[in-house]
């Protein structure tokens, strides 16, 4: 099997499901897609797209989707937690 077949997606996760944290999954997309989920989402949801669409520009990624489950994270470990995904996932391409 070729290194890029479609059965072989790239995934990097950071973080987990614990209270105060937040699990961050991102993979290879053909277009951008951002899903954030969270009892919060309805406040937060477009400060944390914001947050990923500056931290994705400053890495040179337009198409991925790129996940967040946040279960009462502060901004500054979303930051943190997307920042070391994006890491991942570009280390694993």
């Amino acid at each position: 099997m070729s290194k890029n077949t479609p059965f072989e997606a790239k995934t990097a996760q950071c973080g987990t499901l614990e209270s105060s944290d937040c699990l961050v999954t991102i993979s290879e997309s053909e277009t951008l897609r951002i899903d954030y989920r969270g009892a919060n989402a309805g406040i937060f949801r477009k400060r944390t797209e914001a947050i990923v669409k500056e931290l994705l520009k400053g890495r040179d990624l337009a198409s991925v989707a790129i996940s967040i489950q946040d279960n009462g994270a502060l901004e500054v470990t979303i930051r943190a937690r997307i920042e070391t995904a994006i890491e991942r996932f570009l280390q694993g391409r």
